[in-house]
């Protein structure tokens, strides 16, 4: 509690941390529900079974299935932790900054939305639409909780970049393309094996459609960020820069190998959760080079007022 109250910058920058990690284990943990078919462990929400919160013996659901469930309900509660204390962290850094504090609010409120939104895939029996939003909106979260931990790591000053305009242009439009591969990923997901339940139902494409689509964006991932990282290298960039373009491309190579594999090994289920991860990885990887791209400073102290003469 020594480093939260009071708090300081690096307790802040901390627990902005910790919160990108929480969202992104936990949409790691989702793809474990439904890989091993615990989609509906728990049939019911915001109860396990229409008698009981926590899981009890089910004549339709197999005990396996129902605690893999109800493990992910709770884990919720540990993010919502996170979120509450990143926020409290943030009003309480002294001198509190606005952006921070609402960059905070975004993490319980947006675990909350994501719980309700929970419900709804339950209630829908993991109908694909509610399933892929219900990643997205995961995604959006990440995203939120990157922004918390980059700007708490800097200024609050306005943003100046460190790199030539067309290039940050660039970075932008690299993460607008890691976006649609994203949504690209769970339209793939949703129409392929591993529903979560044998009662879901999936969309209506032919997968190897989708999955040549989802392929093709890929190829323009890869090649955008080899465009950056080749920028970045002849325009003697900052080195944090150019680091955090290598670690993408690396990590985007790696998640396209584990994609042509489990294409190729009909889809097992333990490289589908690794695949995932993979493309959560992809995610941050992505917005940490946009961020990479400019800094802010700290804005100056206001000068003290001057002394009003007092009359004669």
């Amino acid at each position: 509690m020594k480093s939260l109250w009071p708090p300081t910058a690096r307790s802040m920058s901390l627990w902005a941390l910790l919160g990108v990690i929480a969202n992104a284990g936990i949409t790691v943990t989702g793809v474990a529900v439904r890989v091993t078919g615990s989609g509906l462990g728990c049939p019911t929400w915001p109860r396990c079974t229409p008698d009981s919160f926590i899981p009890v013996a089910h004549p339709e659901h197999s005990w396996v299935n129902m605690s893999v469930e109800f493990g992910n309900r709770l884990l919720t509660f540990a993010v919502l932790a996170v979120g509450a204390m990143c926020l409290l962290t943030a009003w309480r850094l002294r001198p509190r900054r606005t952006d921070l504090v609402r960059l905070a609010w975004l993490q319980p409120a947006g675990v909350l939305a994501q719980a309700l939104w929970g419900g709804l895939v339950v209630r829908t029996m993991l109908n694909p639409v509610t399933v892929s939003v219900h990643f997205l909106i995961s995604i959006g979260l990440i995203a939120g909780c990157w922004a918390l931990y980059a700007r708490s790591r800097e200024g609050d000053a306005p943003a100046r970049r460190v790199v030539h305009r067309d290039i940050r242009r660039l970075g932008h439009v690299l993460v607008a393309a890691v976006a649609v591969l994203l949504v690209a990923g769970v339209v793939v997901t949703g129409t392929g094996p591993h529903s979560g339940d044998a009662l879901a139902s999936r969309f209506d494409f032919d997968i190897e459609t989708v999955a040549r689509l989802h392929a093709d964006i890929v190829y323009v991932v890869v090649g955008l960020t080899f465009a950056l990282l080749f920028a970045l290298h002849v325009s003697d960039a900052p080195k944090h820069a150019r680091r955090a373009a290598l670690t993408l491309l690396l990590i985007e190579l790696a998640q396209g190998a584990i994609g042509y594999i489990q294409y190729f090994l009909a889809v097992p289920a333990f490289l589908v959760g690794l695949h995932v991860l993979g493309s959560t990885l992809v995610w941050i990887g992505a917005l940490r080079v946009a961020t990479s791209l400019r800094v802010r400073e700290e804005l100056p102290a206001a000068a003290p007022a001057a002394p009003v003469p007092l009359p004669h």
